[in-house]
């Protein structure tokens, strides 16, 4: 199994933040984003790669970053908002770049932070066979639900239905960007694509799929944030500050 860390996003929300850093490199609780996220990829006995893929803009940062870790950092060539490749796109650069095409892929969102285990994860999928999965939240209120894709679960947790920021959910439970494919199913990103559909938000892709192969939904309690805006940055760094024994901040700053 190989993990692909998503951060090619130029997160412009976040500006003039993530102007000079790179919004998955952004430290909080002392530590980058990513690092946190490396700390959950490192439970995964079957992972025996990790790849970052980020934008040509933070592409040095990144290596900067990555020369006291053990991962394999990729830059895709974009500059801008206008010429990214997108999620999805990113995704299939990355197998096609570092030849994963036989792979299962564990595939995470650099912004996504989270407690539960990636390991019981994996372990819950292998019980489920040929199928990919995604990683399910419930966000419990209706409105909440309007902000994020949000699934609906059919007999033995197979996702029935998933839809980007619906008007009138039919459930609480969010997916979150943290991905299980099948390595049969990796092939089937060329073809997505292929067929013009969006290369942006990867649930777009878990959205084609469950009408194609076997998809599952993994639910799980705990902690999780998708980090969007400085609010969500400030309440995220203040949790891992307190975790790690440092004092709470009124106002995030990147030092």
């Amino acid at each position: 199994m190989k993990a692909i860390v998503l951060a090619a996003g130029y997160a412009t929300r976040l500006y003039p933040l993530t102007r000079t850093i790179a919004k998955p490199l952004l430290p909080v609780g002392g530590r980058p984003m990513l690092d946190h996220i490396l700390d959950r990829v490192g439970e995964v006995a079957e992972v025996d790669g990790v790849h970052v893929v980020t934008n040509h803009k933070f592409a040095e940062s990144f290596r900067r970053w990555a020369e006291t870790r053990p991962v394999t950092v990729h830059d895709d060539g974009t500059t801008s908002e206008d010429d990214r490749l997108g999620a999805i796109g990113d995704v299939r650069f990355v197998v096609d770049a570092a030849g994963l095409g036989d792979d299962d892929l564990l595939v995470i969102a650099g912004d996504n932070l989270f407690d539960f285990s990636l390991a019981g994860y994996v372990d819950w999928w292998r019980g489920k066979g040929e199928a990919s999965a995604v990683a399910l939240h419930d966000v419990r209120e209706r409105a909440l639900a309007r902000m994020y894709g949000i699934v609906t679960l059919g007999d033995g947790e197979r996702v029935e239905a998933f839809e980007e920021k619906p008007e009138q959910p039919h459930s609480t439970l969010a997916a979150t960007a943290t991905y299980l494919y099948h390595r049969r199913h990796v092939p089937l990103l060329r073809r997505y694509l292929d067929e013009g559909n969006s290369p942006d938000q990867p649930g777009r892709f878990v959205a084609w799929l469950c009408l194609r192969a076997p998809v599952y939904g993994y639910r799980f309690e705990g902690y999780w944030r998708d980090i969007g805006d400085e609010d969500q940055l400030l309440e995220a760094d203040n949790r891992l500050r307190a975790l790690a024994g440092l004092p709470r901040r009124d106002r995030y700053t990147p030092d």
